[in-house]
């Protein structure tokens, strides 16, 4: 693997770009950066988390903190976590261990939900090699005091499977639905053309079950799948693609058939969308980057970065306000998570024209009430 040393001018550079502030005016007093994590010695990045809220209020964010001297997807790492106990308006100074680095290359992707037994659920994948990548899930029932040894979410079949970071949902039947891209399986060479598909929890996480895959009838590239429920019962899965738009396919069974994959109205480079329902409201909420990816020079730029609401269950959105907006910048693998009347949003930030787009860990809180004000 190609080793990338970052010098120690690249590094400053970094720590002042971070997430740039460049963004629409009005979104100056409707949103404060409360956390950003720059790159330092022997932490060439910081990577994609999520949120979950303790029983003693406090709100825990893990996230992947890579070591070593290179930057690349495959690079080690390991789990680190941060506590805010002001509802996200500051967090604690230092690092706190939560998954050490037990794969062959590193863990990362991270899921928090809380379980219908009360317990937390950490979801992570484990990278061993490019034909070795599976989901695992760690139990807490001591709200992140301790965790469980790690539990195998894919157990029929091996191969290179990814999930994004923030993915995994609870129904209102307490089901846990994990949408997932397989990428390489057996003796079949790595594709980055993912085949989507959910791995289906009834007991809490304990054992999982494949759903069926996701039909894919014009051969589209898809990867990195998320999904959200409907007010109908129906679940939506979003999925990024190269054909400028992101895709959707839809199971009217809770998980376990799915629709042939159709192209949306949401216009989008080759970056994941990250959805979620606002419990104050009961709209959807998207974030993504607002950028059709028509052009060599934007195909696969991760800017600028927005939110759009739904109010009618994803049939239509509102315009999109703007979270950063800096040409240069990159922004993406979104964790979205409710503090009453805020939104805490985190995100992975960088620069393009440093090579380091994905460096930079940062929280945003964001004032819901900013998001329904009209443009």
């Amino acid at each position: 693997m190609k080793r990338i040393i970052v010098p120690v001018f690249l590094l400053l550079i970094i720590a002042g770009f971070g997430c740039s502030g460049k963004s629409d005016k009005a979104i100056e007093n409707a949103r404060e950066v409360v956390l950003m994590l720059t790159p330092g010695i022997n932490n060439p990045r910081n990577s994609e988390g999520d949120f979950i809220t303790l029983k003693d209020g406090r709100i825990l964010f893990v996230y992947t903190h890579f070591t070593g001297d290179s930057f690349e997807d495959h690079a080690p790492a390991y789990l680190a976590g941060r506590f805010s106990s002001d509802s996200g308006k500051t967090w604690t100074k230092e690092d706190q261990t939560i998954v050490s680095n037990d794969g062959g290359l590193n863990v990362m992707s991270v899921s928090l939900v809380r379980l219908n037994n009360g317990n937390i659920a950490l979801f992570y994948v484990r990278k061993n090699s490019m034909t070795d990548c599976i989901p695992l899930v760690r139990f807490s029932s001591d709200e992140a005091q301790t965790w469980s040894e790690p539990v195998a979410c894919i157990s029929d079949q091996k191969g290179y499977f990814t999930i994004n970071n923030n993915r995994v949902i609870v129904l209102n039947s307490g089901r846990l639905l994990m949408p997932v891209s397989r990428h390489q399986r057996n003796n079949e060479p790595f594709s980055y053309k993912g085949v989507s598909m959910c791995y289906i929890s009834d007991d809490n996480g304990v054992t999982w079950r494949s759903s069926k895959t996701v039909p894919n009838p014009n051969n589209v590239l898809t990867q990195e799948p998320g999904v959200v429920a409907l007010k109908n019962g129906n679940i939506m899965m979003l999925m990024r693609t190269e054909e400028n738009v992101q895709y959707m396919s839809i199971s009217k069974d809770s998980g376990i058939t799915w629709t042939p994959i159709v192209p949306t109205a949401i216009s989008s480079p080759l970056s994941p969308a990250s959805i979620s329902r606002i419990p104050l409201t009961g709209d959807l909420m998207l974030v993504w980057n607002d950028n059709n990816g028509s052009t060599p020079a934007t195909k696969t730029r991760r800017t600028p970065f927005n939110i759009a609401l739904s109010k009618d269950d994803g049939t239509t959105w509102l315009a999109p306000k703007t979270i950063e907006n800096n040409p240069d910048g990159s922004y993406c693998y979104t964790a979205i998570h409710y503090v009453g009347r805020y939104v805490l949003l985190s995100y992975c930030a960088g620069s393009y024209s440093q090579r380091t787009p994905l460096s930079v860990t940062c929280i945003a809180r964001v004032k819901l009430s900013y998001l329904y004000e009209r443009q």
